[in-house]
């Protein structure tokens, strides 16, 4: 292993403008997404308590909508029937 001179250290451990102003706006970024995903995380588990609720809800319109089908293609088939009796 080789000794490194002063000069060598003191270039090494210097940083460029450019490079401070890139670990500055990481920084800023990093900052600001560290509270985002601490709300992000605690709406996501408040948002599927509704979810599930909207999940039933349109279960059960479809139920509704699927029996009024049903209930509708029976009284044209009773119509259907009663017309093919009369003739």
């Amino acid at each position: 292993m080789r000794e490194i001179g002063m000069r060598e250290k003191i270039t090494w451990e210097m940083i460029s403008r450019r490079g401070a102003f890139s670990l500055l706006g990481l920084g800023a970024v990093l900052g600001l997404a560290v509270p985002t995903t601490v709300l992000t995380t605690s709406e996501a588990e408040a948002q599927t308590v509704g979810m599930e609720r909207r999940e039933n809800r349109r279960a059960g319109r479809q139920d509704r909508r699927e029996d009024r089908r049903t209930a509708r293609q029976d009284r044209r088939e009773d119509r259907r029937n009663l017309y093919m009796q009369q003739k």
